[in-house]
């Protein structure tokens, strides 16, 4: 591929007065990657300048040029000193979409691509639907939180939606190694850095809307203005499916083409029956217009409800058949790091490891715990540092109104004191109730002692719930990434526990 094969793709490109785009010459430089980040450019890249939160790319232009970049696309004009050609574009991150899409040969046409977004139940819904795909004999491959699933490797995820170079040549990869569909979880920092544009989705999935990710969107109505982006990047007749017991579902639900709705508690398309949940599973039958399913999960809750629901809504409005349907919620033993049960039975107690680190997906997950548990709730949890700091007392408060005991302790805290982190959240457990009716409280810094009391204290039929971190293997404070695995921190405590208990 050239340069002059990949400029036609480019919208919002803007050539010098009475001169062309780029020099004729440059035409038929070849094309070997596309690049955002100046480190990783290599000869023959294309440069794409996008502005970041903190620089501009435009500065790193002359590295990138340096390390054999053929062409800069910028949204700044060209430098008199640019020793390069440079094409200036009104918007940088859809001129690196449109380019990675070329690039790479559109691989989302030749592929079924289902975008999922929402606050919670991303990850889940995809492994429960990219199991579906696989029982119906359509290979699929996973874009997520948890890892980068193309049929060839499974590698661990940098973030939920990489960036579009990265989105595309993973989409490429799934063609070539035969899978024939792609689950991908669409987070708002993607749709708002268009990493997907250019990206043909054969369905969208909205699970819900709560609050997250405030300290980068400016209020609840932009962010989900930019969830809805997806939904207006569907192509016509492809279905929508929507949450109907979330306020923004049904919001969303009434503006789209093809809208598919679920739902627990109001009337949808796609309604469950029968439900009965235990901690080793869920079985159902669940209404659709096709007609009845009888589901069996081995994942419990009514968070996990929901997200069965939104996988097998959207198989059915795809028209896969119903047996591969019900096989592949069936096999799907659990998701990392989601829900996640890593006592055993001879523990007497049972320990859950989450994601939920906003506080309706603590509320949720509490309560879904709370339901399957004939003891105390005893919950471990923090909130990430640098990041919304107005969500700290709100989860506190679900904490104090849930829990019957609380363990506050660090998340990522990254530049913050984890101190002044741990005394905001304690601000909403003691104001949410009134002095001395509340459940005890102990603030433990380190996670791993905090992890560790949480279950000494528990008894027999109690459930602990740790929070936050879910299947990251990584602790980040100050500059640092540090081991750290809630499952496995977990796991070991509850061996020496059992080890004590033979002794004692």
């Amino acid at each position: 591929m050239t340069v002059g094969d990949l400029l036609p793709r480019l919208s919002g490109a803007m050539a010098p007065a009475g001169r062309p785009l780029v020099d004729p010459h440059a035409m038929s430089l070849p094309v070997t990657a596309i690049a955002d980040d100046s480190r990783r450019v290599t000869a023959g890249a294309v440069f794409v300048a996008v502005l970041g939160h903190r620089r501009d790319g435009t500065t790193f232009a002359a590295e990138a040029v340096t390390r054999g970049a053929v062409l800069v696309v910028s949204g700044s004009p060209r430098p008199l000193d640019a020793s390069a050609p440079w094409v200036m574009v009104e918007d940088a991150r859809l001129a690196l979409a449109e380019l990675a899409a070329a690039f790479h040969g559109d691989p989302s046409h030749e592929l079924s691509v289902v975008g999922v977004t929402g606050t919670n139940g991303k990850t889940t819904t995809t492994y429960l639907l990219a199991a579906i795909f696989d029982a119906a004999g359509v290979p699929c491959g996973r874009i997520g939180s948890v890892g980068y699933l193309t049929g060839g490797r499974d590698q661990v995820a940098e973030r939920t939606t990489p960036e579009a170079p990265a989105v595309q040549a993973l989409l490429r990869e799934m063609v070539e190694h035969g899978q024939a569909a792609c689950v991908m979880e669409v987070s708002s920092h993607a749709l708002a850095m268009r990493r997907v544009h250019q990206t043909r989705f054969s369905a969208a999935i909205f699970s819900n809307l709560t609050r997250d990710h405030l300290d980068y969107h400016a209020d609840m109505a932009t962010y989900f203005a930019t969830k809805q982006r997806l939904f207006e990047m569907l192509p016509p007749g492809a279905p929508a499916i929507i949450n109907a017991d979330d306020l923004y579902g049904q919001q969303l639900a009434a503006g789209v083409e093809r809208p598919v709705t679920y739902a627990i508690d109001r009337p949808a398309d796609v309604t469950p029956e029968g439900v009965d949940s235990t901690l080793t599973g869920t079985t159902l039958q669940v209404c659709t217009p096709r007609g009845r399913l009888r589901i069996r999960s081995r994942l419990p809750g009514r968070l996990n409800l929901y997200n069965v629901l939104a996988a097998v809504s959207a198989a059915v409005a795809l028209e896969l058949p119903f047996p591969a349907i019900e096989r592949g919620v069936a096999a799907l033993e659990g998701v990392p790091g989601r829900f996640e049960v890593v006592s055993v039975p001879e523990d007497g107690v049972t320990v859950l490891v989450d994601y939920a680190h906003t506080d309706d997906a603590l509320r949720a997950m509490l309560g879904a715990a709370r339901q399957l548990c004939d003891g105390r709730i005893i919950s471990v949890f923090g909130c990430g540092g640098d990041r919304d700091a107005a969500k700290r007392p709100l989860m506190g408060a679900v904490a104090a109104r849930l829990s019957d005991l609380i363990v506050v302790t660090s998340d990522n805290p990254r530049s913050e004191d984890p101190k002044r982190i741990i005394d905001e959240i304690r601000l909403g457990i003691e104001s949410s109730t009134a002095p001395g009716a509340g459940p005890p409280h102990l603030a433990i810094a380190d996670r791993g002692a905090a992890i560790e009391r949480a279950i000494q204290e528990a008894e027999s039929g109690d459930v602990v719930v740790i929070a936050g971190k879910g299947h990251e293997a990584w602790q980040e404070i100050g500059t640092e990434r540090r081991p750290f695995d809630d499952r496995l921190v977990a796991r070991a405590v509850l061996a020496r526990r059992r080890a004590e208990t033979r002794v004692s």
